[in-house]
């Protein structure tokens, strides 16, 4: 299934949810099944040694957990139609809108008592799950994007220190490129992800917008476009950034890696994937440079959700206030794969690792979540799909982007 599902599909979902909680406590041992994805093995172990523990203070819940790496969303969506979706599973704020707006969601609100202290999140993280009053998930994480750089490369360029703005991070990037005796760069100044995600902070550094009030495609304005000039000049006209299909590199974090470039933006999980992979790798972090005298970056994070139809809620909600609790996000956020979602926590990571993940948090007061209603899946492939086809000069970045805005609005159009 490669589109969001339609609404007549959720409208029919809606008609058969029950609204009822369950009395999980006057029931004997119980299963649930948590779903989610495995970014990395270690996080994923992480996950099981918790799941042991709140097995230990529960003995009562049994805990499936299920790990789905392969069109995660497609399976739960399914899943959700056919009234077989698990208890508690991972949602990604990109997603969050269209499951909110129809409801297969139980809002949180009569769960979460004060002990649970709902202050103690990052506003921004929370408001991603949140729906006319009603919060439909406890963000178990998050990232901004930092500026990851070669210290190797920057001294063997007398270069002092990263770029504070776009303009010079343009600069460092010539500076930075180094050239075969054939002219064909063996290493790029900086390393480029040309996908939506990445460039709408970009989009809105000139006073672009990805999406209007009424959410349709609203980014093929002068304004927006000058930001991602900005992108596709210094790929084709500079030749000082690459791709990572440019250099045969599976990721951005390869291509830095490497050696294949000397810039690169990535998030948290960046950082424990360098000190593993590439031992010999000397990196730093610093803020993403000003665009247009304007910090930005993006911000992604993941929530736990409990499906509106589950038997068994009361110990959903046990599960999800367990897994979201301070003692747990310490320990998951000593792994380093992504910042916690409780600012406490945050508050302790930042004076524990103050010179790699302090551009990260600094971020966060920023940053802009990725998010945009319940259509951005449909912006965002429409999207990726042109700004491609510009920055490898199949046609302009203007008529890339019109012709990328035309198509997605008019699906939009056609599934209302």
């Amino acid at each position: 299934m490669k589109k969001l599902l339609s609404s007549l599909a959720f409208s029919a979902l809606l008609l058969l949810t029950t609204a009822c909680r369950s009395r999980d406590q006057n029931e004997g041992t119980i299963e649930i099944t948590l779903s989610g994805w495995q970014s990395n093995p270690i996080e994923s172990q992480l996950l099981e040694k918790v799941i042991d523990q709140f097995e230990a203070k529960y003995p009562n819940i049994k805990v499936k957990h299920e790990v789905i790496n392969s069109q995660y969303m497609d399976v739960i969506k399914t899943r959700l139609i056919g009234d077989v979706a698990p208890d508690v599973f991972y949602l990604d704020a990109f997603e969050a809108p269209l499951l909110m707006k129809f409801e297969v969601l139980e809002p949180l609100n009569s769960y979460i008592k004060p002990e649970f202290n709902i202050s103690d999140f990052e506003p921004t993280l929370i408001n991603a799950f949140k729906r006319n009053e009603k919060i439909y998930g406890i963000p178990k994480d998050f990232s901004t994007l930092a500026l990851f750089y070669d210290q190797t490369a920057f001294a063997k360029a007398d270069i002092k220190q990263p770029p504070k703005t776009w303009n010079e991070l343009i600069q460092y990037s010539k500076k930075l490129t180094r050239s075969e005796p054939d002219g064909k760069p063996n290493r790029y100044g900086f390393g480029i992800t040309p996908e939506l995600p990445r460039q709408q902070f970009i989009i809105q550094a000139f006073g672009g917008k990805l999406v209007d009030r009424n959410n349709y495609a609203a980014f093929a304005t002068p304004e927006s476009l000058k930001g991602l000039q900005l992108v596709i000049e210094q790929y084709r006209r500079d030749r000082s950034s690459a791709q990572p299909s440019d250099v045969g590199a599976s990721s951005g974090d390869d291509m830095l890696g490497q050696g294949r470039v000397a810039m690169l933006l990535s998030g948290a999980w960046s950082i424990p994937y360098f000190k593993e992979t590439f031992p010999n790798l000397k990196f730093a972090t610093a803020e993403v440079p000003t665009i247009n005298g304007r910090k930005g970056t993006m911000a992604y994070t993941v929530a736990y959700v409990m499906n509106r139809k589950s038997t068994h809620k009361e110990a959903a909600w046990k599960l999800i206030e367990y897994l979201t609790s301070e003692a747990v996000m310490k320990t998951s956020g000593n792994q380093g794969f992504a910042l916690p979602s409780r600012r406490s926590v945050l508050a302790e990571l930042q004076s524990d690792r103050t010179s790699l993940y302090a551009p990260l948090i600094a971020g966060a007061k920023y940053a802009t979540t990725w998010q945009a209603g319940e259509t951005l899946p449909t912006i965002l492939t429409n999207f990726d799909n042109q700004f491609v086809s510009a920055l490898i000069g199949q046609q302009s970045l203007k008529d890339a982007m019109q012709k990328a805005q035309d198509t997605a609005n008019r699906e939009i159009y056609l599934s209302n």
